[in-house]
């Protein structure tokens, strides 16, 4: 992977991350058009430093709220800001559970297979689709919502569902507030993200040294600066509602995904 692609990967990692078109999916897009030929291992190790810098780039747009959520913490009793932080914990478990017991069947999926990657955007389209449809959002997230939320991000750790997509929808189809949906649904991952580097580090798969590698640093950067506009960018558009653009966005890609698998 030379310097630019890694800088072109990371700039996909940051936008489809946020924005409901399956950032894993891009990046196995992403890699197939540009003849990338990573083992799965290489190939999985700079998906979780480009997803690395998304959880970044979600903690400095979410700066306030996840310093308002540890100063919640710190005061050890039951309030507003300890509530939310243990509705992040249930909205975690599903994904901690397919990611322990189904870590090597998963990495096996992120190696250019770009027919599964086409169907798991037909989902996600569909999801989107369903969403924009819906009228009557305005509950909080409660901890029965916060597990069911979860299990769509476990179910998105597939290529090819979007992880912001499938949540959002999901949480909007449950009748919940747009707003505190999309909030939700970006501050939930960043502790799965964490953990996923801790893990590999504390096990050997991935090193400090390896981190420093140029690409990986290019596309960390790239990522994470992409992400914040990202964000951002995907925060006003739940608010308005505007989920359709990017249902037809990912049947398009659904489609181009099948048909080069196909014929290329």
């Amino acid at each position: 992977m030379s310097l630019l692609e890694a800088i072109i990967l990371g700039i996909i990692q940051g936008l489809t991350e946020f924005l409901p078109v399956s950032s894993s999916g891009h990046l196995e897009i992403g890699k197939a058009l540009l003849g990338d030929n990573s083992l799965p291992e290489e190939s999985l190790m700079f998906t979780v430093v480009v997803h690395a810098a998304t959880a970044l780039s979600t903690l400095v747009v979410y700066r306030k709220d996840v310093a308002d959520i540890f100063r919640g913490l710190f005061q050890f009793k039951v309030n507003e800001e300890s509530i939310f932080a243990l509705k992040i914990i249930i909205s975690m478990v599903p994904a901690v559970f397919i990611g322990l017991f189904f870590e090597d069947e998963i990495e096996q999926l992120f190696s250019g297979q770009l027919l599964l990657v086409g169907g798991m955007l037909a989902i996600t389209g569909l999801l989107l689709f369903l969403a924009d449809k819906a009228k009557y959002t305005d509950k909080p997230v409660s901890p029965r919502n916060a597990f069911v939320v979860g299990v769509s991000q476990a179910i998105a750790i597939l290529p090819g569902i979007s992880r912001s997509g499938a949540t959002i929808a999901t949480s909007v189809l449950l009748g919940i507030d747009r707003a505190k949906a999309a909030r939700f649904s970006f501050l939930m991952v960043v502790p799965l993200i964490l953990g996923k580097i801790a893990k590999d580090l504390l096990g050997g798969d991935l090193s400090l040294e390896s981190a420093q590698s140029p690409h990986l640093i290019a596309g960390f950067a790239a990522a994470f600066i992409a992400g914040i506009i990202a964000c951002r960018l995907m925060i006003a558009l739940v608010k308005k509602s505007k989920l359709v653009y990017f249902s037809v966005y990912c049947f398009v890609v659904s489609l181009g995904c099948i048909l080069y698998t196909l014929f290329v």
